[in-house]
């Protein structure tokens, strides 16, 4: 093929968000495919794309590069599926959290290519965070084309796999923990007082504009908050609230216990 071609395994939610995230980052879809079984779906993304859609076994023999963007518990699965058309040189990218790219290395032939990828929601707003790591066959030409998919729906970063649970306990996991946050924030504001639309309202826009700062100005999150936080004042009263019941190792502790659970999955597959 005079160009990398690359076909989508699984087409739920995540898999339309990349497929979406390639078309709009200028992919061709004569080189798109995607794998779905369900016919209805197939002609609804045939319809929206433009794109092929072809059985598993067809996108792996056709593609260049599959990204697998199916539940961790079908993954052996649909690996037997497509492994007898998969062949060295390829690349395997696998969007399944807690799957190993040495489980995935002993399904498929000698020589085929793996890259692991922790993905986050926030992708379906094109602001993901992905962590990417290598298996054994995999050149930088491989990981280079890992990253390039993956930035089309936010940013990467590119982490040795051991630290592949600890990125899914902090960013995998973490966009329940903001949405716990807000959630939490937006019931305080109704028990002082407040409609819960403007509740609604007024955290979310504080959600949005202090991560931006974080961004925007690089400034260390210690350092602005110490700016909002006057001597003696209503957000040191607050804070010191959140110290006494243990906020900060409250989230040290659940982030462990995510990264534990992560390891306990690795291990089961």
């Amino acid at each position: 093929m005079s160009q990398t071609s690359t076909a989508i395994i699984g087409a739920g939610v995540m898999g339309e968000t990349l497929l979406s995230g390639l078309v709009r980052a200028g992919r061709r879809v004569d080189h798109l495919l995607v794998g779905e079984k369900r016919a209805e779906r197939a002609h609804e993304l045939e319809e929206r794309y433009g794109v092929a859609v072809v059985s598993n076994v067809e996108a792996a023999a056709r593609a260049d590069t599959l990204a697998l963007v199916v539940k961790p518990q079908d993954m052996a699965e649909v690996l037997t599926e497509i492994a007898p058309s998969l062949r060295p040189g390829q690349l395997v990218v696998s969007l399944a959290a807690g799957t190993t790219t040495a489980f995935i290395e002993s399904l498929v032939p000698e020589g085929v290519a793996v890259v692991r990828v922790m993905p986050n929601t926030p992708a379906l707003v094109d602001e993901g965070m992905a962590a990417i790591s290598p298996g054994s066959h995999c050149s930088e030409a491989h990981l280079a084309e890992a990253e390039s998919l993956l930035a089309s729906v936010g940013r990467v970063v590119r982490i040795p796999e051991r630290q592949q649970d600890a990125v899914t306990a902090i960013s995998g996991s973490g966009p329940a923990y903001i949405f716990f946050v807000v959630e939490s924030m937006i019931e305080a504001g109704v028990h002082l007082g407040l409609p819960r639309a403007t509740a609604s309202d007024l955290v979310i826009q504080t959600l949005v504009g202090s991560a931006k700062m974080l961004r925007e100005t690089g400034t260390h999150p210690t350092v602005l908050r110490e700016q909002v936080t006057s001597p003696g004042g209503t957000t040191a009263s607050a804070l010191r609230e959140l110290e006494v019941h243990r906020v900060r190792a409250a989230f040290l502790a659940a982030m462990e216990a995510a990264r534990n659970r992560s390891r306990e999955l690795a291990e089961g597959s």
